[in-house]
């Protein structure tokens, strides 16, 4: 019987789906969810950045920490071990300081806005 088992070949049955029971706007979908997730931020920054109620070294701050964040050279490289990424780190940590302070009703409506502008469907 131990013979038996050991030679018996098991077949498992799988479902395929079809293309047509798939959602087909399923990926435009999730890139525009994933669109606006990445551009609210952004553009609450933006609007924080232009609003006459933000101090101007509020701004100067803000611009200083996003524009460090998107330039090709670093204090650290990021590809070196443990320290790379902890001067992107730094400057990340000190736009949410600045952004939680200073974000109003306002700026967040103004970027919502835009943000139904630029993403209307969804």
């Amino acid at each position: 019987m131990k013979e038996n088992y050991k030679n018996k070949e098991r077949v498992y049955d799988a479902e395929v789906l079809e293309s047509s029971i798939l959602d087909e706007n399923i990926f435009v979908k999730i890139l525009i969810k994933a669109g606006r997730t990445i551009a609210k931020p952004a553009l609450e920054v933006v609007e924080m950045a232009i609003d006459p109620y933000t101090p101007a070294q509020v701004r100067v701050s803000l611009m200083a920490a996003l524009a460090y964040l998107i330039m090709p050279f670093d204090l650290f490289p990021d590809f070196m071990p443990l320290v790379g990424f902890s001067d992107d780190f730094v400057a990340l940590t000190a736009v949410l300081s600045i952004w939680s302070k200073y974000m109003t009703p306002s700026i967040r409506a103004r970027a919502e806005k835009k943000l139904n502008k630029l993403f209307p469907f969804y």
